[in-house]
């Protein structure tokens, strides 16, 4: 049985270039819809380059965070034409 943290991943790894999701869509794909802020954590503490965490947004609209910086996160989503 895959943990959260796998199930995380999973999605995350999913995500088209291109597109985004909401860390509350990605908890919820992941199978708990009210842990967005854990799906938040597990990014944060990604380092691997084949998951792609900067494709994952805030609900509102917002970037959120990301573990090499903001505006690395807006640069690699308005090249992928996500933003």
């Amino acid at each position: 049985m895959k943990s959260f943290r796998e199930k995380v991943l999973a999605v995350v790894a999913g995500i088209p270039k291109g597109k985004t999701l909401a860390y509350k869509e990605v908890a919820r794909r992941a199978g708990n819809p009210k842990a967005a802020r854990a799906v938040g954590a597990i990014m944060r503490a990604n380092n691997d380059p084949q998951i792609p965490c900067h494709r994952v947004i805030r609900s509102d609209g917002s970037l959120g965070g990301f573990n090499r910086g903001a505006e690395l996160k807006k640069k690699l989503l308005k090249r992928e034409d996500a933003i």
